[in-house]
């Protein structure tokens, strides 16, 4: 199975894709769409083992080029709001053959490209065209389609290294992914879904936009998550469900519980979250205005999404918890490898048609995070008496900000680059709101000056605007452990900050 072979579900009239102000795209155009795209990448020489870069704005022309590009080969989807410096980095390690960006684009990764010689098509928007609906070249060539083995997806993934790690989803990833989400969601085509997700994270790519198109249900993409515009583009949508991140729903019920009658009388058959914990509080109040299921559900790019989920007809949902274990495989392991029984606590490990065959030229992650073929989450947790797992906490030291995940060692790389630092320690900070933001512990050298505002000043410049640290604390020295090193963990609570 693979990502074109998903877009056959859907019925040639039924609508795939659509988009306020703009003429809906049917099943028979999309997969008209992605096969022309497909010719005329080939026309420019491209085939199933190549990959290619889209920076562009949320909204159906990027949900429409993922779905072109990874029908036949890698798609390699890009924050539009990186700077050009982290534009440099991932599109040299990547090595992508081809930039996509949209008409007229003054994004930094048209610098970042044309230093390492990298080739940038813009896509041309006809007017009055279907949402989704654009063109890149005139040449056009056959293209030899990919097989279940083909690279789909490629993305980063922060980690407790300063280098993030490369994450390869093959196509039969992507499709087992597509499966466990719909039967988990119980999709059909009759399904609507207002995609309020970034198409650049996993969790809009697969669960929001690839799982509806295998089911031939239908997606509106919006420009972003527009909380004060939520309910009422639900309703022109007629949508049946939608998926968010936590800070998200938050955003959501400030004016839901204001507007209840209008959030009941959307009818919506469940709301999703995931990405970050939901905190019971919550669930609870999105249950009570929407009067719908919340499902709750435990994902990562590794996993080409979804690991876990709450179960929606067939059984109950649980407040603080992540849902059962349906497909992949989950167990609990021990630091030794061992699988822990019963409600021991542990931690997460999965196997299973959608997790990733290994990270792209890192065999030392690959030897840590991969146990006797369970990869590893790095997130600790349990199983409870019904098979509910419950997340406990991280083993990694990544800040979830939000459901953005952010490698502290990445930051810290960037702020020693300014001369008047001497030594930096980035660290979560717990935050009511977004479950964690970023703390910054600063030294500065000897003599020089700087405050939280210069600081963050430097930081705009070289980071997106998510990796910019909330929290800094200016110190003559950084706590340290027993063996002398720097640790993040604990750090927030011995400084004293809260969110």
């Amino acid at each position: 199975m693979t990502l074109r072979s998903l877009l056959s579900a859907g019925a040639d009239d039924a609508v795939a894709i659509s988009a306020p102000g703009r003429p809906a795209l049917d099943y028979a155009g999309l997969r008209a769409h992605c096969d022309q795209i497909g010719r005329q990448l080939a026309g420019q020489g491209l085939g199933p083992e190549d990959r290619v870069a889209i920076v562009l704005p949320n909204g159906p022309e990027m949900a429409s080029a993922f779905l072109a590009v990874a029908s036949v080969m890698s798609a390699a989807p890009l924050n539009p709001a990186y700077k050009q410096s982290e534009y440099a980095f991932y599109l040299e390690d990547l090595a992508p053959k081809l930039v996509i960006v949209e008409k007229d684009s003054t994004n930094p990764v048209c610098a970042a490209a044309e230093e390492l010689g990298i080739p940038v098509v813009e896509a041309h928007v006809a007017d009055n065209a279907a949402a989704g609906l654009f063109t890149l070249f005139d040449n056009e060539a056959d293209i030899k389609a990919a097989g279940p083995d083909n690279e789909a997806l490629v993305l980063h993934t922060s980690g407790t290294t300063s280098r993030p790690k490369v994450v390869p989803l093959l196509q039969r990833n992507i499709a087992a992914s597509a499966r466990n989400i719909a039967a988990s969601l119980e999709l059909s085509a009759g399904d609507h879904c207002l995609n309020i997700m970034p198409l650049f994270h996993i969790h809009g790519l697969i669960a929001v936009l690839t799982t509806s198109m295998s089911q031939g249900a239908s997606v509106c993409c919006t420009d972003g998550f527009n909380a004060l515009k939520f309910l009422d583009q639900a309703r022109e949508e007629a949508i049946t469900w939608y998926s968010g991140v936590p800070t998200m729903h938050q955003a959501i019920l400030l004016r839901a519980k204001r507007q209840a009658e209008t959030a009941r009388a959307l009818g919506l058959r469940l709301i999703r979250s995931s990405s970050a914990s939901l905190p019971p509080a919550v669930f609870e109040e999105l249950n009570a205005v929407f009067e719908c299921p919340v499902i709750e559900a435990y994902g990562m790019t590794e996993a080409a999404h979804q690991m876990t989920s709450n179960p929606l007809a067939t059984g109950k949902q649980k407040a603080g918890f992540v849902g059962i274990v349906t497909s992949p495989e989950v167990c609990i392991m021990d630091a030794e490898g061992n699988q822990l029984q019963g409600d021991a606590e542990g931690e997460v490990c999965i196997r299973g048609d959608n997790v990733t065959p290994g990270y792209e030229n890192n065999p030392a992650a690959n030897e840590s995070s991969f146990t006797n073929g369970w990869f590893r989450t790095g997130d600790q947790g349990y199983l409870d008496e019904d098979g509910y797992l419950k997340i406990t906490g991280r083993l990694k030291e990544i800040i979830n900000r939000g459901g953005e995940k952010i490698s502290p060692l990445e930051v810290d790389n960037v702020l020693m680059e300014h001369p008047d630092i001497q030594q930096v320690v980035t660290f979560a900070v717990a935050d009511r709101m977004l479950g964690e933001e970023i703390g910054a512990a600063v030294v500065l050298r000897d003599g020089a000056e700087m405050d939280a505002a210069g600081l963050r000043s430097y930081a705009e410049t070289h980071l997106a605007k998510f990796k910019i640290p909330k929290h800094v604390c200016f110190l003559d020295e950084i706590p340290k452990g027993a063996t002398g090193k720097l640790q993040r963990i604990g750090l927030a609570a011995k400084l004293g900050l809260e969110g």
